[in-house]
């Protein structure tokens, strides 16, 4: 099993190591960006605040990767794959196909000696309060858009937010194994209370030895999903292309056998997440919807491959929107 995903398969939002020593010094601040070419520094986003940014590759539109809760930008690239990983991890998979900006939120990190290169922000936070960030930093740093916004666990909310928020900004998404906003309540209603509090329990537990770090990623589960309803309610998503990426193996085979308890109803969570994922993919009228049959919830590095080629049927729907059919759900994007 790949290093710190033992909660990972519980909680659907969890923080995954990256190897010590992969990221660079301090970066420095840097000017704005344009439509090409590599940039990585930090960007001045006003009110005394700077976030780390970096973007690779050309052309449109710019695709823009949103980590899952508590990864930084790195969990997109080659240093988060396996040792052997054959072909290319998502950020220079689709850095071939267009332009693509990854960024660290406040609070994130690869492992635990290498944290954000973003400052740092009072905890907690919502995903109301990480769209607003992304579109300052977008915008202080000149990135062009319209943005394909690729969303991962957390990031799924957040991309929903800014879609509805900044719709003019945005033309398609991806949803990688994103947190529906009623997987916890079908969860509640799902499970005994028992069960339930041990499965709140774990997802909202800081990483072994940082449950004092006044800095780690904190996020307001409850809030967030609350507004993610009311945005769906008063600014429901514009009809764009829209790939659904779900994990298909199943929680009893992706977890240590100690980490819950021999009779925890596997079986139900698996299918009350089953649900709700699928339901991410009404949100749009010819949505795509895949399940990632080889991969757990880090489909971008079981999987990455899927998670490039979902992207890059977005990006070419947005260039030519004659190529965007909705095929049948598979267990792989259709070519």
């Amino acid at each position: 099993m790949h290093p710190g995903r033992v909660l990972g398969f519980i909680i659907l939002l969890f923080f995954m190591p990256i190897p010590a020593g992969v990221q660079s010094a301090t970066p420095a601040v840097v000017a704005a960006t344009d439509a090409n070419g590599d940039f990585a520094g930090l960007v001045d986003i006003g009110g005394g605040r700077e976030m780390y940014l970096e973007c690779r590759g050309e052309g449109g539109p710019t695709v823009v990767l949103e980590a899952g809760y508590r990864n930084n930008a790195e969990v997109w690239d080659a240093v988060a794959l396996p040792a052997g990983a054959a072909g290319d991890a998502v950020w220079p998979g689709v850095a071939a196909v267009t332009r693509v900006c990854a960024y660290d939120r406040p609070g994130t990190m690869g492992d635990v000696g290498h944290v954000s290169r973003s400052d740092p922000v009072p905890m907690p936070r919502t995903a109301g309060d990480i769209a607003s960030d992304l579109h300052r930093l977008l915008a202080a740093a000149r990135v062009p858009g319209p943005y394909v916004l690729v969303g991962h666990s957390l990031g799924g909310p957040v991309v929903r937010l800014y879609a509805s928020t900044y719709p003019d900004e945005v033309a398609g998404l991806v949803l990688v194994d994103a947190l529906p906003e009623g997987l916890w309540e079908g969860l509640r209603a799902a499970l005994t209370p028992a069960q339930w509090d041990l499965y709140h329990r774990l997802a909202t537990q800081a990483p072994a030895g940082l449950e004092d770090d006044p800095e780690l990623e904190w996020v307001d589960f409850e809030e967030s999903f609350a507004q993610v309803r009311g945005a769906a309610a008063a600014a429901p998503l514009r009809p764009m292309p829209l790939v659904v990426l779900s994990y298909g193996r199943p929680l009893q085979s992706e977890i240590p056998p100690d980490a819950l308890p021999p009779d925890y109803p596997f079986d139900t969570f698996d299918r009350v997440r089953a649900e709700h994922q699928r339901a991410l993919a009404t949100l749009v009228p010819g949505a795509r919807f895949v399940v990632a049959s080889e991969s757990g919830h880090y489909i971008h590095v079981d999987q990455p491959e899927l998670v490039i080629e979902a992207v890059r049927q977005v990006v070419e729907a947005v260039r030519d929107p004659g190529t965007w059919a909705t095929p049948a759900a598979s267990s792989s994007p259709a070519a």
